[in-house]
């Protein structure tokens, strides 16, 4: 047993030289890809601070093609409106047919260029026929705004959602179908920007509204992810931006009162409308409206839970749902 032994370290000794030079090699492999990491977390950090006091330039929307998915009303509307102002040509998709065709007709009277197409999205069939549609009769769509799903205070205190499936449909499965049919030519053509409108609810829970809080958290995943899809798959000009709305956008003549009117105050649709092109043209991939509530949402995701409890008291989203 000691003779095979020995003749196995004779042979085996020859080999420790090159296993040692792999093992160093590996570690320098290693610090290397430490030190990359490093110092591009710097550079980020200081780019990130720069573009605090010098915004990137906004990019010109005009001959692009956008579908605005809930252009019926509020602020999908509203930015329909604003986009085709800046050039744009506008796909206005909402299930209520006379607003969506008051909100193409509004648009091509002003010297604009909408069409309307009145679907439920909620349905599969819906969404593969509506893309077949627009394929066929406007070509390559290049922007999409996903409207549908966020709740306003008077929809969360008197209209909420009556079935789970209703809530998950509208707000996020339909998302998926849409993504299905739209982002692989995005991706084919490397030009595109996704934008996801997502509420407050899917920072923190909300009193008898799981279903809407789900979906609404699920809509931040589903925009994440799809950052990390067109990163990795070097698509460096298929754009995703993640825009939180407070549920603070009323309109002027609504007698909603909030539980911190002096520091949350209202915002009308036309101003979130303006407020979330600020962010999409500028290619930002996150944002909120108001503004300087992101640093708030970005405080709750990284503080211990106990420290975050007393913050979510406070604020209670501004709306008393008691």
């Amino acid at each position: 047993m000691a003779s095979n032994t020995s003749v196995l370290r004779k042979i085996l000794n020859p080999l420790l030289p090159m296993n040692w030079l792999l093992r160093v090699y590996s570690l320098c492999v290693l610090i290397v890809d430490v030190v990359w990491v490093f110092l591009n977390a710097i550079y980020a950090i200081l780019r990130a601070s720069y573009e605090i006091f010098k915004p990137p330039p906004f990019k010109s929307v005009e001959g692009e093609t956008v579908m605005i998915i809930g252009s019926g009303r509020g602020v999908g509307r509203e930015l329909s409106i604003q986009l085709a102002l800046l050039g744009a040509k506008v796909i206005c998709v909402d299930k209520n047919e006379p607003n969506n065709n008051k909100t193409a007709a509004y648009i091509n009277r002003r010297g604009g260029i909408a069409l309307a197409f009145n679907k439920d999205i909620s349905k599969k069939d819906n969404v593969d026929n509506l893309a077949e549609e627009v394929k066929r009769e406007v070509g390559f769509v290049s922007m999409m705004f996903y409207c549908c799903g966020i709740p306003s205070p008077r929809t969360l205190m008197t209209q909420p959602p009556q079935d789970i499936h209703d809530t998950l449909d509208l707000t996020l499965t339909s998302y998926f179908w849409l993504i299905e049919n739209f982002l692989p030519e995005m991706k084919a053509k490397n030009h595109g920007h996704i934008v996801a409108l997502t509420s407050v609810a899917g920072l923190s829970h909300i009193k008898d509204q799981m279903p809407l809080s789900v979906a609404q958290f699920a809509v931040q995943g589903l925009a994440e992810s799809l950052m990390e899809d067109v990163r990795i798959n070097k698509t460096d000009e298929v754009y995703v931006t993640l825009i939180h709305i407070y549920p603070f956008i009323v309109e002027d003549s609504s007698d909603l009162r909030l539980k911190i009117p002096s520091y949350f105050g209202t915002i009308t649709p036309i101003k979130a409308a303006e407020s979330i092109l600020e962010s999409v043209l500028r290619n930002y991939p996150e944002a909120s409206v108001p503004k300087r509530l992101l640093f708030l949402g970005k405080i709750l995701r990284i503080l211990p839970r106990r420290a975050t409890m007393p913050i979510r008291d406070l604020l209670d989203t501004g709306v008393d749902f008691a």
